[in-house]
């Protein structure tokens, strides 16, 4: 691994220096609806009254103009975002987040930690807590994700090194004691997704024996090297469908959606998030690109002095590639529960790619083969003998 890095950082330094560089809707209409409800479906006709209620209440002062507003976007969870014009020729966004299912208060509380920090995220305009209606300025309708090249990785370094610059500003507003802690708990819990999703209620495999055993080793070994890590602010879901292109030509910074879950924890984990994307995935050439210019801008403004982080790419690149692991086993884990029991098996289509980048890290590291021959098996990827896994 050291002599692959190194031969790596050789090649990228000579041929790129580190120079840096500035659920869709239908409408229908309903005659009996208030308007600006009526481009858009409500399963729950008392939501949608208290919703035109709400509009009513904030449209003059806001400038809104209610029959424009229609479907902007959908989360994965129970939240979704329509789109509303304006009398001064601008849009704005609604979160439209059902308050027994979406706790509203640390958006808005992530959001302030962003603006005071220097990034461009949606500004707050209204809340009504208690219904869990929320008007935003619109940050545009172009994410990262949509200008990316998927043919030519070189011809997105500049975006991604405006997302590595905006991760960075980030980090460098941590203060301890702000945001819920990434803790021992929190990283066993979302491990857990694994076994208890993606094994159990979508592969049919009963989590018992040799293979609870090698799973308990494997997340025992993957939480203590997170948790070596120094602690930042977290966004935990850094990736190119939750940044939003530049609007303006005068303001150049990419915008930043989806924060709501921030946490304090790993420095390892958003860069980790960026380049094993969810959604897309780069040869390691252009991954290890642009994970060395990260720390290149990160370890001369003081965010990776430990060990020997600030001098050893290879030791901080680890650490990057152990975080990334707990991420796609995660990410593995909620992709089948989004499925399974949310409806939305557009989700599980991607498992191979986090299958993969399960795999491929953990042949990396010894200590990790046996993760690896589990999930070649379960994948029946090839024969591997010395598990007995019992099909439910």
């Amino acid at each position: 691994m050291q002599g692959f890095v190194e031969w790596i950082i050789h090649e990228c330094k000579h041929s790129h220096p580190f120079n840096p560089l500035p659920v869709t809707t239908l409408y229908t209409p309903q005659s009996d609806a208030h308007p600006a409800s009526a481009h858009v479906t409500w399963v729950d006709p008392q939501r949608q009254a208290a919703f035109g209620v709400w509009l009513d209440r904030i449209a003059a002062s806001q400038g809104l103009a209610p029959a424009t507003v229609r479907i902007a976007s959908a989360d994965a969870s129970f939240r979704r975002y329509l789109r509303v014009d304006t009398d001064q020729g601008v849009s704005r966004i609604i979160m439209d987040a059902p308050p027994d299912k979406e706790n509203g208060q640390p958006f808005v509380q992530v959001a302030e930690l962003m603006h005071a920090a220097g990034l461009k995220a949606p500004q707050v305009l209204d809340w009504d807590a208690a219904q869990g209606f929320m008007l935003l300025t619109d940050l545009g309708g172009t994410t990262m994700m949509e200008a990316i090249d998927k043919d030519n990785p070189q011809a997105n370094l500049a975006l991604y090194l405006q997302a590595v610059d905006a991760l960075i500003e980030w980090q460098l507003a941590s203060k301890p004691g702000v945001l819920p802690a990434y803790d021992a708990a929190l990283l066993n819990r979302e491990l857990s997704l694994f076994p208890d999703w993606y094994l159990t209620q979508h592969r049919g495999l009963k989590v018992e024996g040799k293979m609870r055993e090698t799973l308990d080793a494997a997340f025992t070994q993957i939480v203590q090297h997170n948790l070596a890590a120094p602690s930042v602010y977290v966004h935990r879901d850094f990736m190119p469908r939750n940044l939003m292109m530049p609007t303006h030509a005068e303001d150049l910074r990419m915008g930043v959606l989806d924060f709501q879950d921030a946490v304090y924890g790993p420095v390892t984990y958003d860069v980790a998030s960026l380049m094993r994307d969810a959604f897309l995935t780069w040869e390691e050439d252009f991954v290890l690109d642009v994970t060395i210019r990260y720390w290149e801008k990160a370890r001369k403004v003081g965010l990776l002095n430990h060990e020997d982080w600030g001098d050893d790419f290879g030791a901080f690149y680890r650490a990057v590639e152990w975080m990334g692991l707990q991420r796609h086993l995660k990410v593995a884990g909620i992709f089948a529960r989004l499925t399974l029991r949310d409806g939305k098996p557009k989700y599980l289509a991607d498992a191979p790619r986090f299958i993969h980048y399960i795999r491929t890290t953990a042949n990396r590291y010894r200590e990790l083969k046996p993760l690896m021959r589990l999930v070649d098996e379960v994948e029946n990827i090839q024969n591997v003998s010395g598990f007995a896994y019992g099909r439910m």
